[in-house]
């Protein structure tokens, strides 16, 4: 529990940060969500290092993606994905109703518009979680009802 807690308040305080110092004019908006989004990449990749040190190769994209949405993501969120739709032509869409970083703002709408620079670590931690397992990806994320997330 406690080590949650310090998670969710280190990326708080994270995009706060960052975003503080686009507005005092270090820097602009878009770059501060690159900036996350490059900051997740780089954890993203050393997590799925560990984590599958001691697990057996996977047999194509679906078992990576299974992987991500099971023990990927109740490792660092402690829950699993709720949702994996795929087309089968390399497309995943991934849904989580009660995502941990969005559940700490209120559900009103006035909050969607900044509900995105919350959610350019995690885009980072999978897009770097899929690329040390040897897929190229562009990983977005779409918010219509707080706290779920696409």
């Amino acid at each position: 529990m406690a080590d949650e807690t310090l998670f969710l308040l280190l990326h708080s305080e994270m995009v706060a940060g960052l975003y503080r110092a686009a507005e005092q004019g270090e820097g602009e908006n878009g770059r501060c969500t690159t900036k996350l989004e490059s900051m997740g990449f780089r954890v993203g990749q050393g997590l799925i290092e560990r984590f599958t040190k001691d697990t057996a190769r996977f047999k194509d994209e679906l078992d990576i993606m299974k992987f991500i949405c099971k023990d990927f993501w109740t490792t660092v969120f402690k829950k699993q994905i709720d949702n994996l739709r795929t087309n089968h032509q390399g497309i995943y869409v991934l849904q989580d109703n009660k995502f941990r970083l969005l559940t700490q703002m209120s559900a009103g709408k006035q909050y969607l518009e900044h509900a995105p620079k919350f959610l350019a670590f995690t885009c980072g931690l999978i897009r770097g979680g899929l690329s040390n397992l040897g897929i190229k990806s562009i990983v977005t994320a779409e918010v219509s009802s707080m706290p779920a997330c696409k």
